[in-house]
């Protein structure tokens, strides 16, 4: 009863004192109440009884059970933080997840779709009825701005500026200025103006982007509309809305973009997460020139 106890605390740690995403928090406390169901059947004594050695036993185990080297590692980032709290609570004097060590993972560079396959998948929208024009105006916002698909369904309509042509893109506590092209300006005025006064629930509602029922478009609602105009584009690759994100930062890159303002578009804290498109660009730069030099 105690453990499940220190694990609600724990909820509470991440939500209130961290103000964790909901994606960390779901992931952290699975992990948690996976090791937490893995310890009572194996010890069955109080979780801060466990060792450093306890937890290394636990990797193992996950390992030996087909865990992925990403998922092994997650899980011991989550156990790293619980027992940090642990020890912060006064339950323990050191952490034992300290000691742990993640594999080290090949990191695979992002795959971006062409120019010719952006072109194809923003003309799929059909603008004849309110469910195309939104969903244009919502494919053409994310690839003019590289935006995360949170920030793009958390948007409010006060955060357009269409006069100017910027949007604000808040993220927690942070938030930034983002340009738009001339083709996302328009679409976001037609859905604007003409069609989401039409579209909404309720007249007070805020949000940007709503679904067919007039309430705030949903992460799961704007999966199935990338899906639905990758299926009517034949486009063969793998496409999630952060495909349109790695897109927007590679072009702009390819055509003298600066990496500190590709950097501040995409709201990356760390120079380091946007250095990855410069190797993305090189690397097909070789490519092209391994095709098409005559001596290559």
């Amino acid at each position: 009863m105690k453990q499940v106890c220190y694990v609600s605390q724990y909820e509470d740690y991440l939500r209130d004192v961290k103000q964790a995403s909901k994606n960390t928090l779901s992931s952290y406390l699975r992990d948690v109440n996976q090791f937490r169901h893995y310890w009572h059947q194996s010890a069955g004594s109080e979780l801060f009884h466990a060792t450093g050695r306890d937890l290394e036993d636990y990797i193992k185990w996950l390992r030996k059970n087909g865990k992925s080297t990403a998922t092994v590692s997650r899980c011991i980032a989550s156990l790293r933080s619980f027992f940090h709290f642990l020890v912060d609570q006064g339950k323990m004097h050191l952490n034992p997840a300290s000691s742990l060590v993640p594999d080290k993972t090949e990191k695979k560079l992002p795959q971006i779709l062409t120019n010719r396959e952006v072109e194809l998948l923003l003309d799929q929208p059909a603008c004849i009825d309110p469910k195309g024009h939104r969903d244009k105006a919502m494919l053409e916002l994310l690839y003019a701005t590289g935006i995360r698909v949170s920030e793009l369904i958390g948007l409010d309509v006060g955060d357009v500026n269409l006069s100017v042509g910027i949007i604000r893109c808040r993220s927690g506590d942070k938030e930034r200025m983002i340009p738009l092209y001339s083709a996302a300006i328009d679409a976001l005025d037609t859905y604007i103006n003409r069609i989401r006064p039409h579209m909404l629930s309720t007249r007070d509602e805020e949000a940007l982007f709503v679904n067919m029922s007039g309430d705030r478009m949903s992460r799961q609602g704007f999966w199935k509309i990338i899906k639905l105009y990758q299926e009517r584009a034949k486009i063969n690759k793998e496409i999630t809305p952060h495909t349109l994100r790695h897109s927007f930062a590679a072009h702009l890159l390819e055509n003298g973009a600066d990496l500190r303002s590709i950097q501040e578009m995409l709201g990356h804290a760390d120079i380091s997460s946007t250095q990855v498109y410069a190797q993305l660009v090189k690397n097909q730069l070789k490519d092209v020139y391994q095709k098409a030099h005559p001596r290559a």
